[in-house]
């Protein structure tokens, strides 16, 4: 037996995944455990779940890997604050004291983190390695052209390169400072979002308003070449040398400062997303024309923070030249820890690889899962109502009739999901066919901005009647977004087509107005009886009952929380917002019959505690 840890940590999304004799036995972020939103910190519970459920210790682990490579990562913002200096001394003096104490030290730091008690070997991949790693090695293909775009890693923003068999090979770069992910965060930050977490808070705003300020971008703030790859102009940036992302120049350029947090989004920062939207899909696709050229691939993979842009990749399935394209689930840093594993055992071990005809990701599911008797001692130690269901059909029944009355319910089930997305085991659920469930579930449940879109689930075998979407492709992943069928559309009225901005959101737009965004388009979670077999059954259930194989599905937190990962934070999420019931292991919850329900001024005393942005 050979077991891998792979670790990611110190800057975004810590996370630890298990790789056991080339199987993905384990992975999560440390966010789901420490409770702290996008946590860096090592990752220490996320390691102890990891070996837990493998039932391992630290002396059995055979190599523990990290995710990129500190040293070279320390030399390219040593050359960038020496480029700018001394403009950049006020950032250099905040960063440099962790790189001193902690950054630079990892074999230490991961040696105190594992309690002392590993002295195998340490492996550290490249950043791109690493998200090429997980992008490929679990996907279904035999071969694939590699794509990569995030930030930065080392010194890469984006690389390209090619998979075959159980190796892989990455050939071109672009390099820091010039990056797609970093331009678009600075627009992010630019309209008044948090960096890093933001990001999709603008890809969901962009439908809102128009890209009156893609040519503006294009032909001042950077130069796009034909084969997808840029140089910026960085003048209008700051992130080299400040502790903000743009600067005065890029300020006087599109018309004034940033929008403070929690202002007012007026019809200006709708058209910059917009824009920078526009922009990231023209160069997405530029790129996947060259790389198709050069690389002679059928298929693609894809990872790195920009490949959670499911816009984006909607239009590379539609419009590029590949006959597939899969997505890793956990594009971003926490991924490079499942990547650097699988990097360890089948790049540097040579071990064989065998594809999976759909993948070897598990539906994702890789996280902590409770037993009837856990969640038992948890609902009767706080004093719950609840009945237990005596069989999974029964469950679905009842959950499938809840949803069809317009009731919201907390859907907690089985392995909890590792990546940003809740894919059916920490999920809110909701009808997708009422007209106001969009607007309840933003400002009731998840406390967010209203134009926020909600994603849909699909039963497989009905997607291409609801979606654009070819009937052999799948997105289990949510990380597509594709137009709602014409069929379910409504025709527009004269007021509707003229409408601007958030009034946008006062049309229905489909049969499946609360999944269907102003643009006609929804983020499609496609549900197949393998990955997720209850979820699955729900699903039939509630297409038997109602016509309809498609209802909507969110996360299960509210706003600036992570996803909940126990049943004592899922009855705390439950409790503290509108949700109608709760749906935990065999478990129902009815909001109505608890007998100390908290009060309105009560749940928003909770929720104060985190932030709009």
């Amino acid at each position: 037996m050979t077991a891998i840890l792979g670790i990611s940590a110190f800057y975004h999304d810590s996370a630890a995944a298990l790789v056991v004799d080339g199987e993905i036995v384990a992975a999560a972020q440390e966010e789901r455990f420490s409770r702290q939103k996008h946590d860096e910190q090592f990752p220490a519970q996320a390691i102890e779940y990891c070996l837990q459920e493998a039932n391992l210790t630290p002396e059995q682990l055979d190599y523990v890997g990290f995710y990129d490579k500190p040293l070279n990562k320390f030399e390219r913002l040593l050359e960038t604050y020496l480029a700018y200096a001394p403009a950049g001394y006020r950032s250099f003096r905040q960063a440099i004291p962790a790189w001193l104490k902690q950054k630079l030290h990892l074999p230490r730091e991961i040696a105190k983190g594992l309690n002392q008690r590993y002295t195998g070997r340490y492996v550290f991949t490249d950043h791109h390695e690493s998200h090429a790693a997980s992008a490929f090695f679990p996907s279904p293909f035999e071969q694939a052209a590699i794509l990569t775009l995030d930030g930065v890693g080392e010194w890469s923003t984006a690389c390209f390169g090619t998979g075959n068999h159980n190796k892989i090979e990455l050939t071109h770069e672009i390099r820091f400072p010039h990056s797609l992910g970093l331009l678009y965060s600075a627009m992010t930050y630019y309209t008044g979002f948090r960096v890093n977490s933001g990001e999709y808070k603008l890809m969901g705003l962009a439908p809102y308003g128009e890209p009156t300020y893609r040519d503006l971008i294009l032909d001042r703030v950077m130069d796009v070449r034909p084969d997808g790859s840029f140089h910026m102009d960085m003048s209008y940036f700051n992130y080299c040398q400040g502790l903000t992302m743009t600067s005065r120049k890029f300020h006087d350029e599109f018309g004034g400062p940033p929008r403070a947090p929690e202002s007012e989004i007026t019809q200006r920062e709708m058209d910059l997303a917009a824009s920078v939207q526009s922009v990231t899909e023209e160069i997405m696709l530029r790129m996947s024309r060259h790389v198709h050229a050069q690389t002679g691939c059928r298929n693609l993979v894809l990872a790195g923070g920009v490949a959670l842009n499911c816009v984006g990749n909607g239009r590379l399935l539609r419009e590029g030249p590949f006959d597939d394209i899969w997505i890793q689930p956990a594009a971003g840093d926490a991924g490079g820890a499942l990547g650097n594993a699988l990097f360890i055992w089948h790049q540097l071990l040579n071990q064989p690889r065998i594809p999976q005809q759909q993948d070897s990701q598990k539906g994702s599911f890789l996280g902590p899962q409770f037993t009837d008797a856990q969640i038992r001692e948890c609902l009767e130690r706080h004093g719950v109502v609840y009945q237990q269901l005596e069989s999974d059909q029964d469950l679905c029944n009842r959950v499938a009739g809840l949803i069809a009355q317009q009731n919201v319910v907390g859907w907690f089930q089985g392995r909890m999901e590792f990546g940003p997305r809740a894919l059916g085991s920490r999920s809110i659920l909701g009808d997708a066919r009422s007209t106001e469930m969009q607007s309840v579930m933003n400002r009731k449940i998840k406390f967010r901005e209203s134009f926020r879109p909600f994603a849909p689930m699909v039963l497989d075998s009905h997607q291409d009647e609801y979606f654009e979407f070819k009937a052999s492709h799948q997105s289990p992943y949510m990380l597509q977004v594709a137009p709602v069928h014409p069929r379910l559309r409504t025709q527009p009225t004269g007021e509707q087509i003229q409408a601007r901005g958030i009034s946008k959101l006062s049309f229905p737009r489909s049969t499946i107005p609360a999944v269907t965004h102003v643009d006609y388009s929804a983020r499609v979670q496609t549900i197949d009886p393998t990955r997720n077999p209850l979820m699955h059954q729900l699903l039939t259930s509630f297409h038997e009952l109602t016509g309809c194989p498609v209802i909507i599905n969110t996360s299960f937190n509210v706003r600036s929380e992570p996803i909940v990962c126990t049943p004592s934070e899922a009855l705390q999420c439950f409790m503290a917002t509108d949700m109608d019931a709760l749906a935990v292991g065999s478990f129902l919850v009815l909001k109505k019959e608890q007998q100390a329900i908290p009060s309105t001024a009560e749940r928003q005393k909770h929720l104060a505690q985190f932030p709009l942005d």
